[in-house]
């Protein structure tokens, strides 16, 4: 048994409480559909390369696969971009990244989510081309094209500066405040 684990009768943390009446008046079926999150996210109406992005992020937060992301899911991927370590926030970007899911990340593929998050966040000082070439020509050790995790986590971590740029690219803080704060209203 783990330090942190909590006994019978012990109180969850007064956030859970929050975030669980949240979802169930956000989703009152305790599933959220693909539809259902974007809504929540007030991410509807994206152009096709911002769904495919939010698609992704929806099926890795589905952990188990079943198209739906149940409140246990929900907490899972709200812990991990509030807690969760470096090296697990690196994994799941990586996961994020390989689309096909065959272990490594090709130039397309993350050029293709690149201008994706693009799409939605609409802001970047640099291309998406740039910002592919930056993180390939720094990590890929071997230049075969490809990054495996490996590869992917260790180059991240030892560079500074393309840690920060990878965290202020990929950062999932601004979807964190929607949930938190309640639906974005449409502008």
């Amino acid at each position: 048994m783990g330090a942190k684990e909590s006994l019978p009768g012990d109180d969850p943390p007064p956030e859970m409480h929050h975030y669980y009446s949240k979802f169930m008046r956000e989703c009152p079926s305790g599933q959220l559909s693909l539809h259902e999150f974007k809504k929540l996210l007030g991410l509807q109406g994206l152009d096709p390369q911002g769904d495919i992005y939010i698609k992704r992020v929806f099926d890795i937060f589905d952990l188990n696969q079943d198209g739906f992301i149940d409140f246990l899911e929900f907490i899972a991927a709200i812990n991990l971009v509030i807690r969760g370590k470096i090296d697990q926030k690196l994994k799941w970007y990586f996961k994020l990244y390989d689309a096909d899911g065959n272990g490594c990340i090709d130039k397309k593929e993350l050029l293709s989510i690149f201008t994706a998050i693009q799409a939605i966040n609409g802001h970047t000082n640099m291309s998406a081309e740039e910002f592919t070439n930056i993180i390939f020509q720094k990590i890929d050790v071997n230049n075969d094209g490809e990054l495996t995790l490996e590869e992917f986590i260790s180059g991240v971590e030892r560079d500074e500066d393309l840690m920060e740029l990878i965290t202020k690219s990929f950062d999932l803080s601004n979807v964190l405040k929607v949930i938190q704060s309640g639906r974005r209203h449409s502008v």
